[in-house]
């Protein structure tokens, strides 16, 4: 039974470790036992993480590129393949944003947001999938989204649209790879405390009211959507995919404007 929620062993590229979740979410791999990639474009930040899991015993190697960048990603392949052999998991975080109504948008900050939210992730998930394929027992590919692909405010224009995108992208990837066994979901999450947020975190009433949105009435840590994350990658998982997976203390599940006293 233990095997179930096992990733001992397992070999997951983590693209976009450097800070937030991606960090977390390689933290719990190899503290869980298993065997990391981790990859950012944040070199030093990437070589932090690196020491900082190396000194913990962790099976780790850093590689550092861009995720916009074809040969980049494949480089990334190749060194992923040389160092262990095989891929069973792949992590596609990396993201950007501009907060700011839609005649405001400058046609440089809409290629710049999908050029890395959009087309930075189907570059990963295209270049990492024809060498997962070759597994015998199959993998996990987690593709990030947000609860802005369902819900958004004034000021996410590109950003929701990326984010659902990437939901449909997933879904046609999970009905593509099925046949070679392997899983493609996403992670949705709500507001989690991590680097991306520091303009939010400036505004002591727009942070509030943010937590307040929330069934939980608190903002998440990154550990707690790492953890859905590395589910993904164990056995107990294995009936998962397609899906999207809310991990937003239930932030898409209430009205949120009024709670009335019953």
């Amino acid at each position: 039974m233990r095997g179930l929620f096992s990733v001992e062993n397992r070999v997951a590229v983590v693209i976009g470790a450097a800070g937030g979740i991606g960090r977390a979410i390689a933290e719990l791999f190899c503290g869980l036992g298993g065997r990391v990639v981790a990859s950012d474009i944040d070199e030093k930040g990437l070589n932090e993480l690196v020491d900082l899991l190396s000194g913990r015993g962790c099976d780790v190697r850093g590689f550092r590129a861009d995720i916009t960048r074809v040969d980049d990603v494949r480089a990334l392949v190749d060194f992923s393949l040389k160092s262990y052999g095989r891929v069973d998991v792949l992590y596609i975080l990396p993201a950007i944003n501009f907060r700011k109504p839609i005649e405001r948008y400058t046609y440089e900050e809409f290629d710049r947001v999908v050029n890395v939210n959009l087309r930075g992730s189907f570059i990963a998930l295209k270049e990492f999938l024809e060498a997962m394929k070759k597994n015998p027992e199959g993998g996990s590919v987690v593709l990030f989204s947000s609860i802005r692909h369902l819900v958004v405010e004034p000021g996410q224009s590109v950003y929701a649209a990326t984010k659902a995108a990437i939901v449909q992208l997933a879904r046609v990837a999970a009905a593509e790879y099925g046949k070679y066994n392997i899983r493609v979901n996403v992670i949705a999450p709500g507001v989690v405390n991590t680097p991306f947020v520091q303009q939010i975190k400036r505004d002591p009433e727009w942070y509030r009211a943010y937590a307040e949105k929330t069934i939980l009435k608190r903002w998440a840590d990154p550990m707690e959507i790492a953890s859905v994350a590395v589910f993904l990658a164990m056995p107990a998982s294995s009936y998962i995919t397609g899906s999207v997976i809310y991990v937003d203390g239930g932030w898409t599940a209430i009205d949120g404007r009024y709670e009335p006293k019953l």
